[in-house]
C-alpha cells in the first residue's frame, strides 16, 4: 500500500504533539462486518488522548470505524469510545479517537500521571542497583586482611553490571519501537488525511427520502439517563456525509439538546448504506437524517 510504504521511507522529524504512555491493558474492539458487530480481543501497547495502539487478535481495515473498550485502571470503569484505524501492520494497530468527552480525556490524563510516577518508582532501585554495580566493579573493591582483592566481590560486581546494560539496551530497544510504532501511525494518518478529505468530499446534496431507500443497517440510539430524568425528547435533525462505501464518514446535529445530539451521533456512525451512485460509480454523497428520541 502507498500510505505504507511512504510510513516505512519516512526520515523527517516526528510528527508527534502529545506524549504517548506505555500501557500492558486488556482490549475489545468492536468492528461491523457485513452488518453484524464482531469483537476483537486484544491487548494495547500505549495510548495518549488521541489515540492507542493495540496488537489485536485480527486484522483490521484502515479507514474503518470501530468501538473501543480498554481498562486503563483497575480502579476506574472501562474507558468507551469511538475511533477509526489509521494504521495495520499483521496484528498491530493504531487506533485515532473520535469525539472524546471533557471526562474522557480527563480520565487517560489522570491515568497517565498515575503510569508516570509508577514507572519513576520503579526506576529508582534500577539506579541505585547501577550505582552500586558501579562501586563494586570500581576503585573502591573491599579486600582481604592481607591486602588481595576479594574474587567473589569482584565477579558479582561485573555481573550487575552486564545485567544493567542488558535491561538498558532492552529498554532502548522497546523505547525505539515505541516509537517508531507511534511516528508510522501519525504519518499514516497525516498522510492519509488529504486524501481521504479530497475523495469524502461530497459531491451532491440527495435527498433524505432517496437515502432512506439505501439505507440497510440502522442502529437505534441509546436514549441517556440524564435525557430521561430532564424529560428531553423530540427529533434531532443532522447533517451528514455518506462516503463511497456507505459508511457515515461526518456528521452535524442541526438542532435539539446537546445530550440527545451526541446519542444521535453515536448511533448514527454506525448506520451503513448502500453507495449511492452517480454515472455509475460510487460517490460521497450528502444528506439529511432525523433521529427521535420518545419516552
Amino acid at each position: 500500500m502507498e500510505s505504507e510504504a511512504q510510513a516505512g521511507g519516512w526520515s523527517g522529524p516526528s510528527r508527534r504533539r502529545v506524549p504517548r504512555f506505555p500501557m500492558q491493558g486488556v482490549l475489545d474492539v468492536t468492528v461491523l462486518r457485513s452488518g453484524i458487530p464482531d469483537t476483537v480481543p486484544g491487548r494495547a501497547v500505549n495510548v495518549c488522548e488521541r489515540g492507542i495502539a493495540a496488537v489485536l487478535a485480527q486484522e483490521l481495515v484502515p479507514g474503518e470505524a470501530v468501538a473501543i473498550e480498554v481498562q486503563l485502571s483497575s480502579m476506574t470503569p472501562p474507558l468507551r469510545t469511538r475511533a477509526v484505524v489509521r494504521y495495520q501492520d499483521k496484528l498491530r494497530s493504531g487506533l485515532e479517537f473520535v469525539a472524546l468527552s471533557t471526562e474522557q480525556r480527563e480520565a487517560i490524563r489522570n491515568w497517565a500521571k498515575e503510569a508516570k510516577a509508577e514507572m519513576e518508582v520503579r526506576a529508582s532501585p534500577a539506579t541505585a542497583m547501577a550505582t552500586r554495580s558501579a562501586d563494586a566493579s570500581g576503585g573502591s573493591r573491599k579486600t582481604w586482611s592481607s591486602g588481595a582483592p576479594r574474587p567473589r566481590t569482584k565477579r558479582f560486581g561485573i555481573r550487575w553490571a552486564i545485567l544493567v546494560v542488558l535491561v538498558a539496551f532492552a529498554a532502548g530497544v522497546f523505547w525505539w519501537r515505541w516509537n517508531r510504532g507511534w511516528e508510522e501511525l501519525e504519518l499514516e494518518s497525516g498522510s492519509r488525511s488529504p486524501e481521504v478529505a479530497s475523495a469524502e468530499k461530497p459531491r451532491m446534496q440527495v435527498p433524505a427520502d432517496v437515502m432512506q431507500k439505501l439505507l440497510v443497517h440502522r442502529v437505534g440510539p441509546t436514549y441517556p439517563a440524564e435525557a430521561r430524568k430532564a424529560n428531553l425528547q423530540g427529533i434531532i435533525a443532522l447533517d451528514i456525509v455518506v462516503g463511497r462505501d456507505g459508511s457515515v464518514v461526518s456528521m452535524r446535529a442541526l438542532n435539539g439538546p446537546e445530550v440527545l445530539a451526541r446519542a444521535a451521533m453515536d448511533a448514527l456512525r454506525w448506520w451503513k448504506f448502500e453507495p449511492y451512485r452517480v454515472n455509475g460509480e460510487p460517490a460521497a454523497v450528502e444528506t439529511t437524517v432525523a433521529v427521535e428520541f420518545k419516552r
